[in-house]
């Protein structure tokens, strides 16, 4: 009786199919920028061949070369037996459709503020007249980016602590054409800009609990710790830019931040703040406002 062949690999289709029944198997961690194995699968299959990644249907039947199955087949193992996120194997991640490269010197680009700003849905009474804005935290300066593209007038500062993340940054803006409106700094918050005001500054934080980074999914693992871990209650660094965002505010300005669960412990220590939370199709309260008033 003769051994079962294994299933044939010719068409991109297969290799998709592949990576869903592996990754499925191996109960795998999301939230790189997807949040199941199909959309996964689907993600570095096309990204791996430099295809557009928003639909894998018209490029089924395609059938790879000898080289790009190799490939194929080197990434969805690493996948599965590394654990590593799919955007660090192949150097890209997406928010809104612009493409950011992506390397473990910064967290994966993710956030509910770029979808805020690409469907304008800040309190911003005029875009037209946001001129400055600071990204607090930039990492890999995807925010940053983003502000740029959604308030074409503004100037943008972007801070980050880590040299490495802002080496990355530097990539990200030469790469958007964008060097001559975002400024990177190295420091600690406001400090590298502290004579600075702003019409609008931006935060994704560091922001997970102790609890959360004892259960962090090996996925989650790889990437940097100084960008993901806040204290026990993961407000360490909120509490800072409360305290100091007042002053770097224009009258009009305003402050947008990320605080992933932390709503409940941020509005215990902070009882009198009016927090706007502002909720988009995949968040609830997980991304506050406070106008420069109310702070």
């Amino acid at each position: 009786m003769r051994a079962a062949s294994k299933p044939s690999l010719a068409t991109l289709g297969d290799f998709f199919h592949l990576a869903v029944r592996r990754f499925r198997a191996a109960r795998l961690a999301y939230g790189h920028g997807t949040t199941n194995a199909v959309d996964e699968a689907a993600f570095l299959v096309l990204e791996a061949l430099r295809l557009p990644i928003q639909n894998i249907e018209p490029w089924r039947d395609l059938r790879p070369s000898q080289a790009e199955r190799t490939r194929l087949l080197t990434l969805i193992d690493a996948r599965v037996s590394l654990r590593m996120p799919a955007p660090y194997l192949l150097g890209a991640a997406y928010m809104q459709g612009v493409r950011f490269q992506i390397d473990r010197r910064a967290l994966i680009p993710r956030s509910f503020i770029g979808d805020l700003l690409a469907h304008a849905a800040l309190p911003v009474a005029d875009p037209r007249r946001v001129r400055r804005v600071l990204d607090l935290c930039t990492g890999s300066g995807c925010l940053a980016i983003l502000a740029a593209l959604a308030f074409p007038r503004a100037r943008i500062d972007a801070v980050d602590l880590s040299a490495g993340a802002l080496a990355l940054a530097k990539r990200n803006v030469a790469a958007h054409r964008l060097a001559d409106r975002i400024t990177l700094h190295r420091g600690d918050l406001f400090q590298p800009v502290d004579a600075e005001r702003y019409d609008l500054i931006l935060s994704n934080p560091p922001y997970v609990d102790a609890a959360g980074m004892a259960k962090l999914p090996p996925e989650f693992q790889h990437e940097p710790r100084m960008a993901l871990s806040a204290g026990n209650d993961g407000l360490d660094l909120v509490r800072r830019l409360l305290d100091q965002a007042k002053r770097h505010l224009t009258r009009n300005g305003g402050l947008v931040c990320e605080i992933g669960r932390g709503r409940k412990p941020l509005e215990r220590a902070y009882p009198n703040l009016p927090f706007l939370w502002l909720d988009t199709e995949l968040s609830q309260g997980e991304v506050f406002w406070l106008a420069r008033a109310d702070l």
